[in-house]
């Protein structure tokens, strides 16, 4: 680590989650103030690698043979699990246990009778004519 690095940290503390800074702004990381900076697009986009790793990696200890799905299943679980969290994922019982049982249809009848559905419109009709049709 670089010593500016160290001397930044070291007087701006590293803070994982959101916080106030004394001035009352938004901040996370070495004080990076959310707020009035933001972040690049870049940095989104790092985040969201990461973010589709952790995802990955979930599913995988869900899904024993998740690596053998469809691209285009493997989506639908990890846009899935994204948007849910690992544990109000693991509430669709019903729809983990057809996909692992490779019965999509019923995959998808699972994911359309869930208030998740509801809730969030086009995406999930989008994902669960995925679920259904793979490819």
């Amino acid at each position: 680590m670089k010593a500016i690095e160290k001397q930044l940290i070291g007087h701006e503390g590293l803070e994982q989650k959101v916080y106030r800074c004394p001035a009352g702004k938004l901040t996370i990381g070495v004080g990076r103030n959310l707020e009035d900076k933001g972040i690049t697009e870049e940095e989104a986009l790092f985040l969201l690698k990461n973010d589709i790793a952790e995802c990955e990696e979930d599913l995988r200890s869900i899904f024993s043979e998740y690596d053998a799905l469809d691209e285009s299943r493997q989506r639908v679980l990890i846009d899935m699990r994204f948007n849910l969290g690992p544990s109000r994922f693991r509430l669709f019982k019903k729809m983990i246990a057809a996909v692992k049982g490779k019965d999509f249809s019923r995959a998808a009848g699972e994911m359309k009778d869930s208030n998740w559905y509801r809730q969030v419109g086009k995406r999930a009709e989008t994902l669960a004519k995925m679920m259904e049709a793979g490819g």
